[in-house]
């Protein structure tokens, strides 16, 4: 019992992690639309992540022929899953360095064209785009992990239900902290370039990642502490 246990509750965990860089992308777009739809995006946004990752599990032999060599570039040899994270990696850095950017170069005087205000169905339309890259991922870290395949159905139902639990707390809290707002942009911005190294076969060990931002997010929490009090 014990070796379907742990490491169910380790794939469990591992998929929490990796789906926090979702909830935070979701969180930052859903803040575009009104109140009452941002609910709407971020369950519809995590919904279609466990339907993705489902129907991944479901054509398992395709997903692993993904990390066969397709073309080389100067000397590197780059998979199917090689390309999607470096498409996908591109995505999230320009994301987050246009958020960045209309974060804290546009300000309040600065007029806004009328179409600025996203639409739901193209805030939804880059959700699909990042549910499909961390889709991949976890699969592929998912079958590296276990081989029974209902160990991996488990993992990602149970993990869904805790994203949908934690996405709304997530959401506010880096809405109300405009400070928090940007630095999880820098985290997003972090993850794309850990993507396209990863797409180009330099391995930017995890573990030193969620170190720094659990690091840098420590320091915002400190300094916001500070100046409270202040």
């Amino acid at each position: 019992m014990l070796e379907v246990i742990i490491p169910l509750l380790s794939l469990i965990a591992l998929e929490v992690i990796l789906g926090i860089d979702n909830i935070i992308f979701i969180s930052i777009l859903a803040d575009k639309l009104p109140e009452n739809q941002r609910n709407k995006l971020r369950y519809w946004g995590i919904g279609l992540a466990m339907v993705m990752r489902l129907l991944l599990l479901g054509i398992i032999s395709w997903i692993l022929k993904l990390d066969q060599t397709l073309l080389s570039i100067v000397g590197k040899d780059i998979s199917g899953k090689g390309l999607i994270l470096i498409a996908g990696g591109l995505f999230l850095v320009y994301k987050s360095t246009k958020e960045i950017y209309h974060k804290t170069e546009i300000n309040a005087d600065t007029p806004v064209e009328p179409t600025a205000k996203s639409s739901f169905a193209k805030l939804l339309s880059e959700v699909i785009i990042l549910d499909l890259v961390f889709s991949i991922d976890s699969i592929i870290t998912a079958v590296g992990m276990v081989q029974q395949l209902w160990v991996m159905y488990t993992a990602v139902v149970v993990t869904v239900g805790i994203m949908l639990i934690a996405s709304r707390p997530i959401s506010e809290f880096i809405r109300l902290h405009p400070s928090f707002k940007i630095l999880a942009l820098c985290f997003l911005m972090m993850i794309g370039v850990s993507l396209l190294a990863e797409g180009l076969h330099f391995e930017i060990p995890k573990g030193y990642i969620y170190f720094s931002m659990a690091f840098a997010f420590l320091v915002d929490i400190i300094q916001m502490k500070t100046v409270k009090k202040a």
